[in-house]
């Protein structure tokens, strides 16, 4: 069936609402646009579902969040686990409520009960939920940072991590089985609830969570010296971030903690930023306007759904940096695992756990304090995947996880990256370097001057629609067929290409395996810890450029980095 028959069919069968079919008969004879949203079905990427919101089979609307559920509780049923249930969270976008409430409706008409938050959440909580009320699985209705148009669906498994093998092709084939949406199964809510089936969850799961962030802080007693000295701007961006934050940075002890006021409301069109992303500078213009009339010495800022954390930090002159998501990630690892070595309680089979994108330095980290440095693929499910393989083994210890896109976990409450426990960490943070008489800034330096300065960037190409997937294609074999000798003036040493899941020695020509899962992923080792990597995102219609050097001063990493992101970028061969 082709996608103007698909339409066809939207419009007449009645298991369609009249609203549906009135904004589709809105694009009656717009060839191009009922081709976009009905040439195919939206597919689960490295963070699940995510999509413009609309009618269609290529939109985030109330059936294609039902086809996902009937699919997921397919799989459930399958697997006998119905009674465990699932945990159910939303974030401040739009139709975030609706889709949260028609999860949990078609989860209960097919027997299998909801826990549903009663207001938005963060990311991190809802992981922590499916393991505090040992559900079988967990929905989250959100779209992270993507533009205000999008919404998406993660799915989580039991151990509190979006679903990996077996577990997402499991559920993807169910998804796909059901191909008639008639079929699909909802339920009225007063008689969910009756049967038992729809419950309400909130404040109890709230404490229990902040409880556990507590038992992360590594020097309470560093907290109660210098918090009166450190003042801290934040700001949600409209998300599910101001509530949490605010607590358990008022519960530890920090009392100058000012929230940017125009971002403090949950606000689906994000209205002061163009995209609500903690990795832009847009993001930060607001806080840093009220750092400068409080004198903050950091500002912080989390995404819709709170699970990356943005931050800039202020030297000893007053001005303010950047901190990427490498650079933040590295000095928390580099604190908790110094911490946790000072304290005495290092363990033998201890872990740094990062992905294949981001920092080299966490290799100098885990190196330095013997810890082992594990990569895993793109996504934090695989560090939530590791976790697991430590528990059910006994085999490794985690200490910490990040990756390079603003994302960590310290603890193992939860399976995905924590943005809240982030924000409690860098003020621990902020308040032992006080005592120190440094600044996070300073720490920052300490580090690069201890490991090297390593120097990491992104950029990214966006191809949209049916022609832009293509042409992401189309570049990925082009990539495969054509291997460079160099890249920026580094000899290429080894091709990884994630896809074969090979690793081939460009001079020896000699062949061995990457030991990860398969991914649409190139990656070149370069001398000198440089690197470059190549993916299509799991989740936006762009592909990604990533490249890490290492050099002897902040200078001289800039200029090697601009170098190499030049020359990186020109292998894409896009006119």
């Amino acid at each position: 069936m082709d996608y103007k028959e698909i339409y066809n069919q939207w419009l007449t069968l009645p298991c369609f609402d009249e609203r549906t079919k009135e904004e589709l008969r809105g694009i009656a004879g717009d060839e191009k646009e009922i081709e976009e949203r009905f040439y195919t079905d939206l597919k689960f990427g490295t963070a699940g579902l995510r999509g413009i919101i609309g009618a269609g089979t290529n939109r985030m609307n109330i059936y294609t969040v039902r086809r996902a559920t009937q699919g997921l509780a397919d799989y459930i049923n399958m697997v006998g686990a119905a009674k465990r249930g699932v945990a159910i969270a939303h974030d401040s976008r739009h139709m975030s409520v609706e889709f949260a409430e028609e999860s949990a409706l078609c989860l209960a008409a097919n027997g299998i009960k909801a826990y549903i938050f009663d207001s938005l959440r963060p990311t991190p909580e809802l992981s922590f939920a499916v393991r505090h009320l040992h559900c079988i699985a967990g929905i989250n209705i959100t779209a992270s940072h993507n533009p205000a148009e999008y919404n998406g669906y993660k799915v989580y498994w039991e151990d509190g991590a979006q679903i990996t093998p077996p577990h997402d092709t499991g559920i993807t084939e169910k998804v796909l089985a059901r191909t008639d949406f008639a079929t699909l199964k909802t339920m009225d809510k007063d008689a969910a609830i009756s049967a038992g089936l729809f419950e309400v969850i909130g404040d109890k799961v709230d404490d229990a969570y902040i409880a556990e962030l507590k038992k992360q802080i590594k020097c309470q007693d560093t907290i109660d010296k210098y918090q009166k000295d450190i003042k801290i701007v934040y700001t949600p961006l409209h998300g599910t971030g101001n509530i949490p934050v605010r607590r358990i940075l008022k519960e530890i002890g920090f009392e100058n903690v000012y929230v940017v006021p125009e971002q403090e409301k949950p606000d689906g069109d994000f209205p002061t930023v163009p995209y609500p992303n903690p990795e832009t500078e847009d993001a930060f213009k607001l806080g840093l306007e009220l750092a400068g009339k409080v004198d903050a010495d950091l500002v912080l800022a989390t995404d819709p759904d709170a699970d990356r954390l943005g931050v800039h930090v202020k030297d000893k002159e007053g001005k303010y940096h950047s901190l990427t998501g490498n650079m933040s990630g590295c000095l928390l690892g580099e604190y908790e695992l110094a911490r946790t070595k000072d304290a005495g309680n290092f363990p033998a089979d201890g872990a740094l756990i990062k992905s294949i994108v981001t920092s080299n330095l966490a290799r100098a980290i885990a190196e330095n304090y013997g810890a082992e440095l594990v990569e895993v693929l793109t996504g934090f499910k695989y560090i939530g995947g590791k976790m697991l393989e430590f528990e059910t083994t006994g085999k490794g210890t985690y200490l910490f996880g990040f990756e390079e896109s603003y994302g960590c976990l310290i603890g193992t409450y939860a399976r995905d990256k924590d943005a809240v426990v982030a924000s409690m960490a860098l003020c621990e943070m902020a308040a032992f370097y006080k005592g120190k008489n440094m600044t996070l800034w300073d720490a920052m330096i300490e580090m690069y001057e201890k490991y090297g300065y390593y120097k990491e960037d992104v950029q990214s190409i966006t191809l949209k629609g049916i022609e832009g997937a293509e042409k992401i294609k189309s570049i990925m074999e082009g990539l495969r067929g054509n291997t460079p000798e160099e890249i920026g003036g580094y000899d290429v040493l080894r091709v990884r290409d994630y896809k074969k899941q090979t690793i081939t020695d460009v001079k020896t020509g000699n062949v061995t395996s990457t030991g990860l899962p398969q991914s649409d992923v190139l990656y070149y080792d370069l001398p000198d810890n440089s690197w470059v990597c190549i993916r299509p995102s799991g989740t936006e219609p762009k592909i990604k450029v990533y490249y890490g050097i290492k050099a002897d001063s902040l200078a001289k990493s800039e200029e090697e980095s601009k170098k190499m992101g030049e020359s990186a970028m020109k292998m894409l061969q896009i006119d």
